[in-house]
């Protein structure tokens, strides 16, 4: 008897939907059925239901397999989920890879200091060059053999300390290794065209690392040498590989700027990056690593962008990309393997399911990520 009850409930409720409900009206001719639609369903929001299973696709098939990665993927992954959604199950990966910067600074302050020590181990990085082969290898090389001071005071201390900073701590010997930065002049850096065609992102990502930390401003110059040397009107004479160098520059000071996926940007603060974005983003799909068009896409989104046409493009190329065999974006060759793939596939997610930016995590907003800090780490 209940559940009749029930059951003549459902049937009139059925019978009883308003007929605003639907925005179709049915036609019935000889028996058929025929469904006129008064409105369609936008193509764009289809697109964008399954941009986002797409999204989940990839995010399942990483999470699954996350803690077999190694502390620095597991943590670049974590720290952009938790950026992206502020859920806590990524808080694991990211005291992981606090304790591995903890580490690599407590190495600085305490064998890596003196004019001695650096030259010595940076004399040890640049070795690492001398037998690679390839075109990007060649120029690193190239271009860092008469300062390899660089490899080691930008790329590896001033990135660790720029992270810590983000968090609002610092390492306890914070004056010092703030002494070893002050003994370069980044203007050096930035201001050759040499360095710039064999490290453009890795400058982007250092000049605004400086002016985070307070130290040497060399924003503007970096990106005034940058354009000198990658006019637009000579795109069509770069190689693939320094084509693609030059969109992941341009992509990198977007990224820069945000405190990487923490604030939004202004377009107009970077119209001329946006203004060549649309006027060629067709030859970057043609011509770029699935890595920089998703670099591509989720700069309009940090600024707000959504609805631009520079977005779906990007997003259906990835799309189209996808092995859905291995549920990831495979690398230019096919290759699937999880940890080489970490980071165009973090960031594939972020392009096809974005949620905004978030100042996170920070010992102020977060503090119960941050109760049992790696040795070395103190609260600024």
């Amino acid at each position: 008897m209940k559940f009749l009850k029930i059951s003549l409930l459902l049937l009139i409720s059925f019978l009883q939907v308003p007929a605003t409900y639907s925005k179709e009206t049915t036609v019935f001719t000889q028996g058929t059925a025929v469904i006129h639609q008064e409105q369609k369903i936008s193509s764009l929001k289809e697109n964008t239901t399954n941009f986002k299973q797409d999204a989940q696709l990839i995010r399942d098939t990483y999470e699954r397999f996350l803690f077999t990665l190694t502390a620095v993927k597991a943590g670049h992954y974590g720290l952009r989920m938790y950026r992206q959604s502020l859920d806590s199950k990524y808080q694991a990966t990211i005291w992981s890879d606090m304790a591995r910067v903890a580490s690599q600074l407590n190495k600085s302050a305490g064998e890596i200091y003196t004019p001695e020590q650096i030259q010595a181990h940076s004399n040890k990085l640049i070795a690492g060059y001398v037998d690679e082969t390839g075109e990007r290898s060649q120029l690193r090389y190239a271009a860092t053999k008469e300062i390899p001071d660089y490899l080691y005071v930008a790329v590896s201390l001033l990135g660790s300390m720029a992270r810590v900073d983000e968090y609002g701590l610092k390492h306890r010997e914070d004056a010092k290794l703030r002494q070893v930065i002050r003994r370069y002049d980044f203007s050096r850096f930035v201001s050759d065209a040499t360095m710039i065609k064999a490290w453009a992102a890795q400058l982007a990502n250092q000049v605004y690392w400086l002016r985070q930390l307070g130290e040497q401003d060399v924003v503007d110059e970096f990106i005034s040498v940058f354009r000198k040397t990658y006019p637009d009107s000579l795109d069509a004479q770069l190689s693939t590989q320094q084509f693609g160098n030059k969109i992941y520059g341009l992509t990198h000071i977007i990224f820069a700027a945000s405190g990487y996926y923490q604030h939004p940007v202004n377009e107009s603060d970077f119209q001329w990056i946006y203004d060549y974005y649309r006027h060629n983003i067709d030859t970057i799909i043609t011509r770029a690593k699935e890595d920089v068009i998703v670099e591509v896409g989720i700069n309009f989104l940090l600024a707000g962008l959504d609805d631009d046409p520079v977005v779906v493009k990007t997003q259906k190329a990835i799309q189209q990309s996808i092995n859905r065999e291995h549920g990831l974006l495979p690398s230019v060759t096919g290759e699937v393997d999880l940890k080489d793939g970490e980071h165009r596939n973090v960031l594939a997610i972020m392009l096809l399911d974005w949620q905004g930016v978030h100042a996170a995590p920070t010992i102020t907003t977060q503090p119960e990520m941050f109760s049992d800090l790696p040795y070395g780490l103190v609260a600024k």
